[in-house]
């Protein structure tokens, strides 16, 4: 079973991104540039509060048994 996780392998800011990107099976990078267009269009807040919201939520890979 897969489990979304904040990855520590490949992380830019948090590893927020790239476990999304290990969960769904893309690449990182489509991910991490989806995210800013979306963070740019929308005017910076709505994307940011989800990644800050998302950053207490989704817990981090070395926390996991």
């Amino acid at each position: 079973m897969k489990k979304l996780v904040r990855l520590r392998h490949d992380r830019m800011v948090a590893g927020m991104l790239s476990g999304l990107a290990a969960y769904m099976n893309m690449d990182a990078t489509v991910v991490r540039l989806l995210f800013v267009a979306l963070l740019l269009i929308t005017g910076i807040m709505p994307f940011a509060i989800l990644y800050a919201l998302a950053l207490l939520i989704i817990p981090s890979e070395e926390n996991i048994v």
